[in-house]
């Protein structure tokens, strides 16, 4: 197994780049290419007309897509599934993809742990009911008669094998790291990838990766050679964005304004204020229309702070690798990036130390991106976060 990271800011052809390769390939080799979204299902599909590449469907016996992705490794066709899709593999699809000689391109990182949605007292009960167990800190679903409920997406999980038990009170769904081992290659595209969840995860299961840098040459032609920061002109992406600075960011000066449990703690009286924020900042300050701008926050305060003229251009705060936006030129990023604790902890107590800023500024930038700042065009963006504003300013001046 070989693992390469493409490693290039936004909108230097990664993705290009990936294509390219397929097309140039030897019929004989095959691929699994993984994306965020269908709808790049479709443009992959579409941008290889030499090699026919297969969806994962609904249509056999189970209902399932992870079903047909195991059918169509076994019959050594090309696919092309989204992220989401692959998340679940389990010890059938490592087994299938051993030796299979595919090749992997994920185009962006995935989310390799998450925190299970559940709470300790659940934990608690599940055990005592006999319906889990614990073994070596792997959660065993023991109940099998369970076929609906509650807890039906926690059987998926135990039963895959990729949940554990965390401080004796978290269950930590972990992507089974044997996956990458089954491929020949596997090539990961995406930005800052030492600050990203995934490079700790291999860091954590010591899978050894080289990073790489994308670059097109006078005929038009995408190559990977050495990484070099310094080529990313951050100064000139800077020049694009016109971050605000005046009275709207007032409410952001702590530097946990804006975080997670700062938002959990807000009175009405400060949301009601920053929803006033928003509005005067689009209306006001930018004057623009609902189809010109996108603004995100914390999802659950997305009610709290919508208003009118830019309430539908909402955005998930981790959006990635869709040209949807493109057009966009006024953007308001309401949310200050940590990593979630229990998350952080899986690492630390693994000593594994996450750059905790870095991996905000990749977050932020990533989303900046689904803008018109992708086309080479400029941007006005509401930062209220002082201290997403002094990190984005310490990445432009390669401080971080």
């Amino acid at each position: 197994m070989r693992v390469t990271i493409v490693d290039s800011i936004m909108g230097k052809g990664k993705t290009s780049w990936a294509l390219q390769y397929i097309n140039e390939s030897p019929a004989y080799k095959k691929f699994i290419y993984i994306t965020p979204f269908l709808d790049e299902v479709e443009r992959v599909i579409k941008s290889t007309p030499g090699r026919e590449f297969f969806q994962p469907n609904n249509a056999n016996n189970e209902g399932r897509k992870l079903r047909s992705l195991k059918e169509l490794i076994v019959s050594g066709k090309n696919i092309c599934a989204t992220h989401s899709l692959f998340k679940s593999a389990d010890e059938e699809l490592i087994e299938l993809l051993t030796e299979a000689g595919y090749t992997l391109i994920l185009d962006e990182v995935m989310d390799v742990i998450e925190t299970a949605n559940i709470t300790s007292q659940d934990i608690k009960a599940l055990r005592d009911l006999g319906y889990i167990d614990i073994v070596n800190n792997r959660v065993r679903w023991v109940y099998e008669d369970y076929v609906e409920g509650r807890f039906y997406d926690i059987k998926l999980l135990a039963k895959a094998g990729n949940l554990f038990y965390h401080r004796d009170k978290f269950l930590i769904w972990a992507f089974p790291p044997k996956v990458f081992s089954a491929f020949d290659n596997v090539f990961v595209l995406t930005y800052l990838f030492n600050v990203q969840l995934q490079s700790y995860y291999y860091k954590l299961h010591d899978i050894n990766y080289e990073i790489k840098s994308v670059s097109q040459d006078s005929n038009g032609r995408y190559n990977i050679g050495e990484y070099d920061p310094q080529r990313e002109e951050r100064a000139e992406v800077m020049k694009l964005i016109d971050i605000y600075n005046g009275p709207y960011n007032e409410v952001g000066e702590a530097r946990n304004a804006f975080s997670v449990s700062w938002f959990r703690n807000a009175s009405d009286t400060v949301l009601e204020r920053v929803q006033k924020n928003i509005y005067s900042y689009f209306r006001n300050h930018c004057k623009v229309k609902g189809n010109e701008l996108i603004w995100t926050t914390v999802k659950k305060n997305e009610i709290d702070l919508r208003g009118k003229g830019y309430a539908k251009s909402f955005t998930p705060v981790n959006l990635r690798a869709t040209n949807e936006y493109s057009d966009r030129k006024a953007l308001a990023y309401v949310f200050n990036r940590y990593l979630h604790p229990i998350e952080r902890a899986f690492f630390e107590d693994n000593g594994i130390t996450v750059n905790q800023d870095l991996l905000a500024v990749s977050d932020l930038l990533q989303w900046i991106w689904r803008s018109r700042i992708r086309n080479g065009e400029s941007i006005s963006l509401y930062l209220p976060s002082s201290r997403m504003r002094s990190l984005l300013k310490a990445w432009g001046s390669y401080e971080i």
